[in-house]
């Protein structure tokens, strides 16, 4: 099955590890990757922000990028999503539209296509930690990717899982959010960082590098000893 990466900005920019441990992780299930290195931006950050037609020219391109690809898979639910909302974007016009849907039904998130797509529940991965999980706004409200993080984790050899209180509660991320209303943003991560801390997990868990970024940073910064780690790195431990 060949599977073309969607790597993400973040993951592209910040988090190398994050893409790697996919990489591994979708290889060793018997997936043959593709890396398509014209991907750029998927424009969600300026969509968000209200320039959609600024941002026309980059969901184009994105479009055309994975045009031949048989599965696109992302780890990160939310721009995942992107891709899904970009036949909306792009409703009525009868070029951009038929591919922009084309596009959507091939797109999924990294737990999402293991165990939907692959059938797979059981990685044979063993992380011997106690964690929680932050389930990211993009990835379970819209996308609406629920269970299949969570099969994948209740199958990992040595994990404890702890549930996240107010899980359902943004991180206060969202993309220029955070930059624009900085003051509402950290009072949002706060709050998370305490619920975090509530469970006494060494380890906070996701499926969305920019979540992880905003949460990891706040906890840094505030000399927490939580550690920070994406799903797929979880799952790529052995």
């Amino acid at each position: 099955m060949k599977v073309t990466l969607f790597a993400t900005c973040i993951v592209d920019l910040f988090q190398g590890n994050v893409g790697k441990a996919t990489v591994e992780l979708l290889e060793r299930l018997g997936c043959e990757i593709e890396f398509p290195e014209s991907q750029v931006c998927c424009g969600q950050p300026s969509y968000n922000s209200g320039y959609v037609n600024e941002t026309k020219d980059a969901m184009k391109k994105m479009i055309d990028t994975f045009i031949d690809a048989e599965y696109v898979v992302s780890p990160s639910g939310s721009c995942a999503y992107m891709f899904h909302e970009y036949q909306h974007i792009f409703k009525g016009d009868p070029v951009w539209e038929p591919k922009a849907k084309k596009l959507a039904e091939k797109t999924y998130e990294l737990t999402q296509f293991i165990v939907d797509v692959l059938k797979v529940e059981d990685v044979g991965a063993r992380f011997d930690a106690t964690v929680t999980y932050h389930t990211s706004c993009h990835m379970t409200r819209l996308l609406g990717v629920k269970e299949a993080p969570m099969t994948l984790l209740k199958n990992v050899k040595g994990l404890k899982f702890t549930e996240l209180p107010g899980k359902e509660q943004c991180c206060g991320f969202g993309g220029t959010f955070a930059v624009k209303m900085a003051q509402i943003s950290e009072q949002m991560v706060d709050e998370k960082v305490l619920h975090v801390e509530e469970t006494g997990a060494e380890y906070l868990i996701g499926a969305d590098a920019a979540c992880l970024m905003n949460i990891g940073g706040r906890i840094e910064r505030q000399g927490k000893p939580i550690k920070v780690m994406h799903i797929a790195e979880v799952l790529n431990s052995r």
